[in-house]
């Protein structure tokens, strides 16, 4: 154990020095971060702490998503709620059908194999995307839209993914239609439910309190909280946490002071610096264990690897561009550009991974599936959250705010 936290305070040392060097260098601090764990594997250090399906759900993902979902004023998401769903949802499903079957044809990947694929790699994940999004100065109405939908589409690409090697993982025991909805509403709706009564509870013990110590602590427990009770539950975490992160943002650390169930302000200050700080933490651990998966993963035909790539650009393509077009004549319209910047900041990270490294070792053509995923996360990372600055200018949004 002791070893174990002392490599974790190394990494997060060594983070602390890549973010000075990448402000230096004007260099995006993820992708330093990615290269720094490059660097730590190829020169064989030992980091002692592997990047697996439960650090990544169980530690980086409730700061990450409560720190983004708290920010979120209900105001500005429900005047573009419906597009946001649409993309979460609608977008989510078209880009993982498109990859699936780019997969059968083009690489005779098993119909099993490539539904998997889809679906783990079809979600924008909010780690990565959040991450860019603040280094390279996204701002307003497109920002919201981003973060929103990469909050929700992971959540229902999870889905997705649990309702898939479900019906397919063992053919033999197939579920029938009644039980893969009955499945849906468990993972999705008991996520939502577990999130908004674990921020009801959190809410009302803190209206008994104006000690800033004590609401913090509350929203941990609820972000930490509800994730943890809805994986016990079978539910699904990610959606617990953003629906509480979106409950105790608008109610107690968005509200005025003198709405009901708001926090003392000192309380919302203090809420506000410490889930950054947290978010911070998290991001840099994340990150730099994910330069040390990448080199340590073996890899499969340059080739295949460029075609899974490929097809993961197009499937966001095809999540983006239709149904941008579909609200094109609405009071939900996205430009050219934003539609553009839309599917270029659909980055995957670490979800992708976790759901990845989730499946079982008996699972079909496992091998193919990780590196591929991770072939698409460095990809997504190092080349594309590089070039995001670069997008922004070309696409003359830089000054737009979005």
């Amino acid at each position: 154990m002791d070893l174990v936290l002392g490599r974790t305070i190394g990494l997060l040392g060594l983070a602390m020095v890549v973010a000075i060097l990448a402000r230096r260098l004007r260099l995006p601090y993820t992708v330093g971060l990615v290269l720094s764990g490059l660097a730590l594997a190829l020169a064989r250090v030992d980091a002692g702490v592997p990047l697996t399906h439960d650090v990544i759900f169980d530690v980086i993902l409730p700061p990450l998503l409560f720190e983004a979902a708290i920010a979120i004023r209900w105001s500005e998401l429900k005047r573009d709620l419906a597009l946001v769903v649409a993309l979460a949802t609608l977008g989510v499903v078209l880009c993982a059908a498109i990859v699936a079957a780019g997969l059968t044809i083009l690489l005779g990947w098993p119909t099993s194999a490539a539904l998997t694929f889809g679906a783990l790699i079809a979600a924008t994940d909010p780690i990565a995307v959040i991450a860019m999004l603040r280094e390279s100065g996204v701002k307003g109405r497109l920002r919201m839209i981003i973060e929103a939908e990469s909050l929700i589409n992971d959540g229902v690409a999870a889905l997705l993914f649990v309702l898939v090697v479900a019906t397919f993982g063992d053919a033999a025991n197939a579920p029938t239609p009644v039980a893969v909805v009955g499945e849906a509403l468990l993972v999705g709706g008991g996520g939502v439910a577990v999130g908004l009564v674990a921020a009801a509870i959190a809410i009302l013990l803190a209206g008994r309190t104006k000690d800033h110590l004590i609401e913090t602590a509350l929203t941990a427990v609820a972000a930490y909280g509800s994730f943890l009770a809805a994986e016990r539950l079978g539910a699904s975490g990610v959606l617990a946490t953003v629906s509480a992160g979106l409950v105790m943002g608008n109610l107690g650390v968005l509200a005025n002071e003198a709405d009901r169930f708001a926090l003392s302000s000192e309380g919302r200050a203090f809420v506000v610096a410490f889930w950054e700080f947290a978010a911070f933490l998290a991001n840099s651990l994340v990150f730099l264990l994910i330069g040390l998966a990448l080199a340590t993963t073996p890899t499969g035909p340059v080739g295949a690897l460029v075609v899974v790539v490929a097809l993961a650009l197009v499937g966001r393509a095809a999540a983006v561009y239709p149904i941008a077009f579909a609200f094109g004549r609405s009071r939900w319209r996205i430009s050219g550009p934003e539609r553009h910047f839309l599917w270029w900041s659909g980055l995957r990270g670490a979800l992708a991974l976790a759901l990845a490294l989730s499946l079982a070792p008996t699972t079909p053509h496992r091998h193919e599936i990780l590196v591929g995923a991770f072939g698409v996360v460095a990809f997504s990372v190092l080349v594309q959250g590089l070039t995001a600055k670069l997008a922004l200018r070309r696409l003359r949004l830089d000054r737009a705010g979005g």
